[in-house]
């Protein structure tokens, strides 16, 4: 009887669970109405929400004299790691607020690794090549992702209700280069489009 009991309250669980969240897709574009890929899209917690947990194998490499992602996603309390791809080697370094670091002189097929404990942008470079330039965005929410090449991102089970949605481009011409928009979630899928005007990159 305890073990049927059981099953039903934890099935019960997982219908409410799904009927009362739903995926945000949201279309990033320029004003153009060309995609935008490189947004990272966030739904910020209200009270009583989960907190994200540390993601694994995160990876920002360096590869042909640039770094790969261009932008990462990182939860807050994620480890990530920066392995070398080239054959010269990396001075990897950030003066951000909050995630300031340096990982001085080191060579192919080696790597560094960087836990990053307080949310916000982390801008990197290279002591050795100044066009080397890359982002991570350190949040502190279960639904965040970046945009793909066709300028989509998706929120994944995110509670219903009214909620706002923040979108960040590294060259948004946005105050902290940031918009943000109110979004009804549904349960299922709802869909919404962010237009982002894009100064050239610095």
């Amino acid at each position: 009887m305890l073990a049927r009991l059981l099953i039903s309250a934890a099935t019960s669980l997982l219908f409410a669970t799904q009927a009362f969240a739903g995926d945000i897709v949201v279309r990033v574009t320029t004003p153009d109405g060309k995609p935008l890929p490189d947004a990272v899209v966030s739904a910020p917690v209200k009270p009583g929400e989960p907190k994200p947990a540390p993601a694994s194998g995160l990876s920002m490499a360096q590869k042909s004299k640039q770094f790969a992602p261009f932008v990462l996603v990182a939860p807050v309390g994620s480890t990530v790691e920066f392995p070398n791809l080239d054959k010269f080697r990396h001075h990897v370094y950030s003066f951000s607020k909050g995630n300031k670091f340096e990982l001085e002189l080191y060579g192919r097929e080696e790597k560094r690794v960087i836990t990053f404990k307080t949310t916000g942008i982390v801008a990197l470079g290279c002591n050795i090549h100044d066009q080397m330039v890359a982002f991570i965005r350190v949040v502190d929410t279960p639904w965040a992702a970046k945009s793909g090449a066709d300028g989509v991102a998706r929120l994944v089970a995110t509670p219903e209700g009214s909620r706002r949605i923040d979108v960040w481009h590294p060259y948004a011409k946005a105050k902290d280069q940031t918009i943000a928009q109110t979004v009804d979630v549904l349960a299922g899928i709802t869909t919404v489009t962010v237009v982002l005007d894009i100064a050239p990159p610095r």
